[in-house]
């Protein structure tokens, strides 16, 4: 299983709305508006790398309001 932190910027006073929509995709496990340079911070799982990639492209990224995603897969170290 593969974890990660998705940083999100989003459109102005969109934050709350972005959160809210992408909470209910499958694999992603919390989502919560923040302040400071990032309006989202999501904390997502999936099978593998390839297939978390497909979740952010193709899922997370297609929601409106979303102007530029930062990936931060989790190491175990």
């Amino acid at each position: 299983m593969v974890h990660a932190y998705i940083l999100i910027q989003t459109e102005v006073g969109k934050a709350a709305q972005v959160a809210k929509t992408i909470s209910e995709i499958t694999g992603v496990t919390k989502a919560e508006d923040v302040t400071g340079p990032y309006d989202v911070i999501v904390r997502a799982e999936a099978e593998s790398v390839d297939e978390l990639g497909r979740l952010v492209v193709a899922r997370v990224q297609s929601v409106d309001g979303i102007t530029r995603t930062l990936t931060c897969p989790v190491v175990n170290l």
